[in-house]
């Protein structure tokens, strides 16, 4: 009995180390296969993807429409931007900006960028920026924003000009206001793209000025649809 006992032991301890052989090797052969890479492109399969838009705007433009962003100065210490097409055309990176009235062109159909310019409205001669406006090519599409000053030297003739792009507050810009706007020289409607703070002591956020606006959209190749088109 004692030798079939001890047989039967020595049967099962064998049972048992043959089985934890059998597991460490199977465990060890599954670890190998599972490889890092698997695992990482797993998580990168669910991972959300961030969709980057032109000029930073906060959806994408549909096809045959321009993406624009425009910033005002805010007060007379940071100096407007302008994007258009994901193209930075005027900032105070580019040292391109200056007092009173920021304006760029852009071909409206390829959205060529063809000139910038500033024009002190302060101090300056508002001739300069008469005779600007009115070699305007048609077609053109034309982006301004105010930096410290865009009123002081605001005329009749400039507001009237102005007007003709598709402005709604020329007649009303002032001493200090802050202004963005989109327009064309060929557009027979008002512009879908402008906004306007008028400079009064009682809400300006900054001292003398009222705060930065910024206006962002998407401008239809076909000028035609604006009236139909909203700014974002």
């Amino acid at each position: 009995m004692r030798v079939s006992g001890m047989l039967r032991l020595l049967a099962l301890i064998f049972a048992l180390v043959a089985t934890w052989i059998f597991i460490s090797s199977y465990i060890s052969f599954n670890m190998k296969t599972l490889r890092l890479p698997r695992w990482l492109a797993g998580l990168e399969s669910q991972a959300i993807p961030v969709v980057r838009t032109k000029c930073g705007l906060s959806k994408p433009c549909p096809d045959n429409f321009f993406a624009f962003k425009i910033s005002s100065g805010a007060a007379n210490v940071v100096g407007p931007k302008m994007c258009f097409e994901n193209l930075v055309i005027m900032s105070p990176v580019k040292n391109n900006v200056g007092r009173g009235l920021n304006i760029a062109l852009v071909n409206g159909t390829t959205g060529l960028v063809l000139t910038q310019n500033c024009f002190d409205m302060y101090s300056g001669d508002v001739n300069l920026l008469v005779k600007f406006l009115k070699k305007i090519p048609e077609g053109t599409l034309v982006l301004m924003a105010s930096y410290d000053d865009p009123g002081t030297k605001m005329n009749d003739e400039t507001r009237k000009l102005l007007s003709s792009l598709g402005s709604s507050y020329a007649n009303q810009l002032g001493f200090r206001d802050s202004w963005v706007f989109l327009g064309a020289k060929d557009l027979k409607d008002k512009s879908p793209f402008e906004q306007f703070l008028k400079n009064n002591p009682d809400t300006n956020k900054y001292d003398g000025w009222p705060e930065l606006l910024e206006l962002e959209g998407c401008v239809p190749q076909k000028r035609k649809a604006w009236p139909s088109v909203a700014a974002q």
